[in-house]
C-alpha cells in the first residue's frame, strides 16, 4: 500500500464518513427563522448548497464568520437550536453515513490500524453518533473540539500524538483537516464527496471519490 508505515488514522467524521448536511440543513433553517423573528435577518429559504460551507467549523467559527456582529447571546441561543435539532434527528435515525463507512472502518481495523475520531464538534452530538452507529467498537479514542474550548483542530493533534503512536495519516473534507498534516508533516486523503471546496481539497496529500478510494491507499 502507498501508506504502509502509517500507525494511527485520524478521522473527521462530517463530510467524512457521515453526510451531516442532511441533519444540519433543518436545523440551520430554525436557527435562521429564529433570528426572523427577533428582527436580525430577513426571511430566506436556504438551500443545502448554501449551508455546506459551514459544515466542518467549529459552531463558534460559524457563527463568528456568518454574523460577526450579532450579540454572542443570540449567536449562543442559535448554535442550541442547531444542536438540539440535530439531536432530535439523531435520536429518531434520520441521520446517514455515507455508504461504506461501517465497511471502511471495519476493514481499517482488521488491519491493525488504530482509528482516532476528531471532530469540530460538541459532546452530546458525538456521544449520539458514538450510540447510534456503534462507533466504539470502531474507534479507540474520540475526540471533539468542544472538550478542548473550540481550539484548532491540529492544537489538538498535540494531545493524540502523545496517547497514540506515528506514523499518521488524517482523513477529512476541509482545510482544517489538512492543516493538522501539513503543520506536522505527515501524509493526508482528502475526500471530494465531502463538503470541502477545489482550494481547501488541493491541499491534501492524496484525494478519494468515495470512501472505498482508502483501500487504493491504507
Amino acid at each position: 500500500m502507498i501508506l504502509d508505515e502509517t500507525r494511527t488514522i485520524i478521522f473527521d467524521y462530517d463530510g467524512t464518513l457521515h453526510n451531516s448536511l442532511h441533519i444540519y440543513a433543518p436545523g440551520f433553517q430554525k436557527a435562521y427563522n429564529y433570528l426572523v423573528t427577533r428582527g436580525f435577518v430577513e426571511s430566506k429559504m436556504w438551500k443545502e448548497d448554501e449551508l455546506s460551507q459551514w459544515l466542518g467549523f467549529s459552531a463558534k467559527e460559524m457563527w463568528d464568520i456568518f454574523m460577526p456582529m450579532l450579540p454572542q447571546a443570540e449567536k449562543d441561543k442559535c448554535s442550541r437550536i442547531i444542536g438540539d435539532s440535530m439531536l432530535r434527528d439523531i435520536e429518531q435515525k434520520k441521520c446517514k453515513l455515507y455508504a461504506g463507512s461501517i465497511e471502511m472502518l471495519d476493514y481499517l481495523k482488521g488491519k491493525d490500524y488504530h482509528l482516532v475520531f476528531l471532530s469540530n464538534c460538541k459532546q452530546d452530538y458525538m456521544n449520539a453518533h458514538i450510540d447510534l452507529f456503534n462507533l466504539d467498537e470502531y474507534f479507540d479514542a474520540f475526540y471533539c473540539s468542544e472538550d478542548f474550548g473550540f481550539i484548532p483542530k491540529y492544537e489538538i493533534f498535540n494531545s493524540i500524538k502523545t496517547v497514540f503512536p506515528g506514523s499518521y495519516t488524517v482523513i477529512g473534507d476541509r482545510s482544517q483537516d489538512f492543516e493538522i498534516a501539513n503543520k506536522n508533516c505527515f501524509p493526508s486523503i482528502g475526500c471530494n464527496y465531502g463538503y470541502g471546496n477545489e482550494k481547501e481539497l488541493s491541499g491534501a496529500t492524496y484525494r478519494i471519490n468515495d470512501i472505498k478510494g482508502i483501500k487504493l491507499l491504507l
